[in-house]
């Protein structure tokens, strides 16, 4: 198979660039979707981004959780049903106001994000593991700016699982 030839980047790159992170996004869903296998019997790819926010956010209510989503609390709580009725979620009265319920993560819920993002994590460590040192460098580098170009604050290098997914608080 022939190398693919490196693009030219000059006045306007910003079509070469976009094109370039089409193809990591690509690369990431597959990782991604990899990653959700082990569970795909039990959690569709939107579930599981619901069960990501409780496990960053702990108890939550229907209403911010939506928001989080950005979903309507319908759809919320059509997703939060299901994750109750597979074992994944729960609901709980709010000790500070009775009126309000939370919901949150059981056991197995917990395990399932555990499970799937130590997966994920594992298999971006292998393609990572490919480049050469100085290629290292230069992704952090450029991935550092491009997150900061859309606003998404860096992951705490002490916990894996914060915002693993990338949705951070609204």
């Amino acid at each position: 198979m022939p190398e693919p030839e490196a693009p030219v980047l000059g006045g306007d790159d910003v079509d070469a660039v976009t094109r370039a992170v089409l193809t990591a996004s690509r690369l990431l869903v597959a990782v991604s979707a990899r990653s959700l296998s082990v569970v795909e019997e039990r959690v569709t790819l939107p579930q599981f981004r619901m069960l990501v926010v409780l496990s960053t956010r702990g108890a939550t209510k229907l209403v911010t959780l939506a928001e989080l989503l950005h979903v309507a609390p319908s759809t919320a709580m059509r997703m939060v049903d299901r994750l109750i009725a597979a074992g994944l979620a729960d609901r709980q009265t709010n000790p500070a106001d009775r009126r309000e319920t939370l919901l949150r993560l059981t056991g197995e819920g917990r395990r399932t994000v555990r499970e799937v993002m130590a997966r994920r994590r594992a298999d971006l460590a292998e393609i990572v593991k490919r480049l050469d040192p100085g290629q290292r460098v230069e992704l952090i580098e450029a991935l550092t700016a491009f997150n900061e170009a859309g606003g998404e604050p860096p992951a705490p290098a002490d916990d894996p699982e914060y915002h693993p997914l990338g949705w951070a608080d609204a």
